[in-house]
């Protein structure tokens, strides 16, 4: 992990199409301006994590049912 100091108002450019921009510092929380083409996905770590469980359950279901019409 590449770990960056930045102030308020600084930004960091990711494969010269991404830019994330300090927006705000208050207290312990820190806003994130992000920049990024429409075809890349953004998400926080936590929605990213449920969308791929979510992804896992629904081919498990699948995978389940498919078996199930396949031998019965």
């Amino acid at each position: 992990m590449l770990a960056l100091s930045r102030k308020k108002n600084e930004a960091l450019v990711i494969n010269n199409n991404i830019e994330i921009t300090v927006l705000e510092i208050k207290g312990e929380q820190v806003k994130l301006g992000i920049s990024a083409p429409k075809e890349i996905p953004v998400y926080r770590k936590e929605v990213y994590i449920q969308i791929q469980d979510a992804n896992k359950e629904a081919v498990n279901v699948d995978g389940l049912d498919a078996l199930k019409n396949l031998f019965g």
